[in-house]
């Protein structure tokens, strides 16, 4: 019973701790960790597999159309 009460206990401080990083953000909002929306990796030339995998479907000669 005592390690299932630290445990709680232990739970609620790690989620008090995290939403403290949230309430104090300006803007409320978190940047997006999406590769595709992240300027750095668009520099560098590095997309997302999504992407990548549409862009190497239309260089081929026989490709299949798909719906987006």
């Amino acid at each position: 019973m005592k390690t299932i009460i630290i445990a709680i206990v232990a739970i609620g401080i790690a989620i008090a701790l995290l939403s403290i990083g949230v309430i104090l953000r300006n803007d409320g909002q978190f940047r997006s960790e999406h590769i595709s929306q992240n300027a750095r990796m668009r520099k560098e030339g590095i997309h997302c597999a999504t992407s990548q995998d549409r862009e190497a479907r239309k260089k081929r000669k026989f490709n299949i159309k798909e719906l987006e």
